[in-house]
């Protein structure tokens, strides 16, 4: 694994992971909110040995910067496109969980010449109320991330998971660690992101993946996602909402699936 920090255009600094064959074809991996690059870690291997796997850590968290102020959805798919080109790619296969996969959405709608195809995975073309958010931001502001952790973990993974909690300690440590600054920036994006109307322009092969026990992005979301998209398909996993941790083989098979058949 080869790990650098790629200093963007507004001097944001985003830490890359790259792995497999730097020749072989580009996959672009990114994280949910409140996670790291690491949270692709039971895939990594699987993937690096068809693809060159390229894992970030999307800007707030992990080891990238936490800029202050709120993000904008435009500013994180701006981000993959100028890290795409500081590694010289001109086209690439996307796969994005929960924020990471809305920032997938955007990639199709702004962006449909880059992509090869794309995965969006426990993810939803829109988080309403804003209201929420807002109170979510207040607190991780004010307290902490040690005042969401714990609820915010609940939800992410089944209550079977979360029985051994060597299941969701590594999780928990990489969100309790999170820059709230960061956080409360990637809510924002989020707060304020409607991509229901523009879904019908998405035009990339996409797989959507959904968690049948997924309370973030219920199965409704899963199923806007795939009648807003021409064409796509979808694969339903018994999983909560970081589906790619809690059915790691099902997962990786269900996205390998999809990305050979370009």
């Amino acid at each position: 694994m080869n790990v650098h920090r790629l200093t963007l255009g507004d001097g944001c600094r985003l830490a890359v992971a790259c792995d497999g064959d730097p020749a072989a074809p580009p996959l672009i991996l990114s994280n949910s909110l409140g996670t790291d690059r690491a949270m692709w870690a039971p895939q990594v291997a699987p993937l690096a040995r068809q693809f060159r796997v390229i894992r970030y850590d999307t800007r707030g968290h992990g080891a990238s910067d936490a800029p202050a102020g709120a993000y904008g959805l435009d500013r994180l798919g701006r981000d993959v496109l100028e890290l795409a080109d500081a590694l010289g790619l001109d086209r690439f296969a996307f796969c994005g969980l929960s924020l990471g996969g809305m920032t997938g959405q955007w990639l199709g709608v702004q962006a449909p010449a880059r992509l090869t195809r794309l995965v969006i995975a426990n993810s939803a073309p829109y988080m309403g109320p804003p209201s929420g958010w807002d109170a979510r931001i207040g607190v991780v502001r004010g307290q902490g991330m040690a005042a969401i952790a714990e609820a915010v973990v609940e939800r992410w993974f089944t209550p079977g998971f979360r029985a051994d909690p060597a299941n969701t300690a590594p999780t928990l440590a990489t969100l309790l660690a999170t820059d709230p600054q960061g956080y409360a920036g990637c809510c924002a994006a989020i707060r304020d992101m409607d991509l229901r109307p523009l879904l019908g322009l998405i035009q990339t092969p996409t797989l959507v993946i959904g968690g049948a026990q997924d309370p973030a992005t219920p199965p409704e979301q899963t199923a806007a996602l795939v009648e807003g998209i021409a064409g796509a398909s979808c694969v339903m996993l018994e999983a909560a909402h970081l589906s790619n941790l809690e059915q790691p083989a099902a997962f990786t098979t269900a996205l390998l699936g999809h990305l050979r058949q370009g």
